[in-house]
């Protein structure tokens, strides 16, 4: 009994571990959440670096989006998965800003650690921390510099999605700004703040280049009709199912005995009559296109032919979905004549061909869905366009939100820093030292910024700051001024119309500095012993006979 461990290991099960303090929980902490920071900061910009990044089923991203990276690695280091929980949260709320979040969060807990070894305590520097944080949200809002008139007017949301864009596509983001914003037009509903991003969707054909591009109203179904009839206009109902158009055989199988040739034509001749019936009837109900998730059989094809029904296969049960939700459709899980209740309508079906690829539209009237048709060389490319098309439609749904935006190139955070600097010096107590130390890390978006574009970032940060003092609050990292300093390394970001998203920003901010606050919080880490066995998704080991 009296040589059993004692202290904390005492109430543990064996195998169980603890690490308290600031040395082995607090800065081991930090550093993990650096190390993340460190991973995606070079992805932050314009001059953004790609990753490739393999997944566990061998799937290949070359990416420079951070959402797509912290998804993707598989964190499992307790306090760097509160900074990918924070980054998935403003994923989720604005499709925008995870970048700033981890990179924000991980400067914030560097500039924690420095404060710590010069022995502050913890509780200081989360009240300074807080103190900056609510400062930095009242200097955003003074930030404001431009505001989106109409959201229907293509040209305003092309200037509010355009710095989205450029930041992960560098060089095409006018063409990409045109086409989100002319979805975006099609798909807008009568009230703006019902916009659902959902209602405009991307199909991506492989082949051409990004310049053949365009929108298309309605929806885009990336396969061929599958009969002979290719085309249909008017007030159509549409038959969606989710099973297949095919008669189910049994489980067992049989063996016929043929006595003659009679006999074998015959054969299957009752099953014909049955298939003949109920797509007879499914016409006879008043359909002209059937929209099936399952495989349709030749018998069944042939029919559908006769009755002069479209026919479109759909795999994913996913656009299934969306279909039903277009065509006001219930899917139904059997096949015979539907109600009227299940029926959707459509006022076009056809079937298009663009480049090589044959693709079905699907129109329906009083329903507002766009697909922009993506052309590129390869799979790669048309994925990551892809991933910034989605960028700047959550971008579009900010703007339903909220119509501000404030100067984008670093400009914003080297205005905050240079505020927080001024109010610091105004705060009492060793909270002072935090709140200089928040502002210090906003300078790490122009450094990097800088940095990303082969600038000298300490010149670059110093032009920054004599601009601002001088009161040019609009001056940000000119991306494109080459490896020079000073005056040709900056940029009046309103000029060139660089903006960022007023309410994007601020909640990154809010979200990075929460996960921040919540790894200082943390003082003790205590861990069980793995459980034993395989785990989950693994293959344990073979049974010994």
């Amino acid at each position: 009994m009296f040589s059993s461990p004692q202290g904390l290991a005492a109430l543990l099960k064996e195998g169980g571990r603890h690490f308290t303090g600031i040395d082995e929980a607090t800065l081991k902490n930090i550093q993990a959440c650096q190390s993340l920071a460190t991973i995606t900061k070079t992805s932050l910009g314009p001059n953004s670096m790609n990753k490739l990044i393999i997944s566990h089923i061998d799937k290949h991203y070359v990416t420079s989006d951070a959402a797509t990276m912290v998804n993707e690695l598989e964190v499992v280091h307790p306090a760097a998965k509160l900074v990918v929980m924070a980054s998935k949260m403003q994923e989720e709320e604005y499709g925008d800003g995870t970048n700033l979040t981890v990179v924000m969060a991980g400067e914030l807990l560097i500039m924690a650690e420095n404060l710590l070894k010069q022995g502050l305590h913890t509780s200081d520097v989360i009240k300074g921390y807080e103190m900056a944080i609510k400062k930095a949200l009242q200097i955003l809002e003074g930030c404001v510099c431009w505001s989106v008139k109409d959201p229907t007017i293509v040209e305003e949301l092309r200037k509010g999605v355009r710095t989205s864009l450029s930041s992960k596509q560098l060089g095409i983001e006018d063409q990409l700004a045109q086409l989100v914003a002319e979805a975006a037009v099609k798909a807008m509903p009568r009230s703006v703040s019902d916009f659902n991003v959902d209602n405009i969707r991307v199909c991506k054909l492989q082949g051409g280049s990004l310049s053949d591009s365009h929108v298309i109203s309605g929806m885009v179904h990336g396969r061929d009709a599958t009969g002979s009839v290719k085309h249909k206009q008017g007030e159509l109902k549409v038959c969606v199912l989710s099973c297949g158009i095919e008669f189910t055989g049994t489980e067992t199988k049989g063996t016929v005995l043929l006595h003659n040739a009679e006999e074998l034509l015959n054969f299957t001749k009752k099953e014909e009559q049955k298939m003949e019936e109920t797509i007879r009837a499914v016409r006879d109900a008043g359909v002209e296109v059937i929209v099936s998730g399952g495989n349709i059989s030749d018998i069944a094809q042939h029919f559908c032919n006769k009755y002069d029904i479209l026919t479109v296969k759909v795999q994913s049960k996913f656009e299934l979905r969306r279909l039903c939700r277009t065509l006001g459709a219930a899917a139904m899980v059997r096949l015979g004549a539907p109600l009227p209740d299940e029926l959707g309508t459509a006022e076009y079906v056809s079937v298009e061909e663009i480049g090589s690829s044959k693709v079905t539209v699907i129109r329906a009237s009083g329903s507002r869905v766009a697909t922009i048709v993506l052309r590129g060389a390869t799979p790669n490319v048309l994925d990551e366009v892809e991933r910034a098309i989605d960028d700047a439609v959550n971008c579009v749904r900010s703007i339903t939100r909220d119509r501000r935006f404030v100067p984008g190139a670093g400009a914003t955070e080297v205005e905050i820093a240079h505020q927080l600097q001024q109010f610091g010096a105004t705060v009492s107590g060793l909270d002072q030292y935090a709140v200089l130390k928040f502002g210090e890390a906003l300078e790490a978006v122009p450094r990097i910024l800088s940095d990303n574009a082969g600038q000298d970032a300490t010149n670059v940060l110093t032009a920054l700051y004599a601009a601002h003092q001088e009161g040019r609050k609009n001056t940000g990292v000119n991306v494109e001024g080459g490896a020079g300093s000073g005056a040709e390394a900056t940029i009046d970001a309103v000029e060139h119309g660089i903006f960022d998203h007023h309410d994007t920003k601020a909640w990154a901010m809010k979200l990075a500095t929460d996960a921040a606050i919540t790894v200082l919080r943390v003082d003790q880490i205590i861990m069980a012993k793995p459980a034993g066995g395989p785990k989950p998704g693994e293959q344990g080991p073979p049974d010994e006979e």
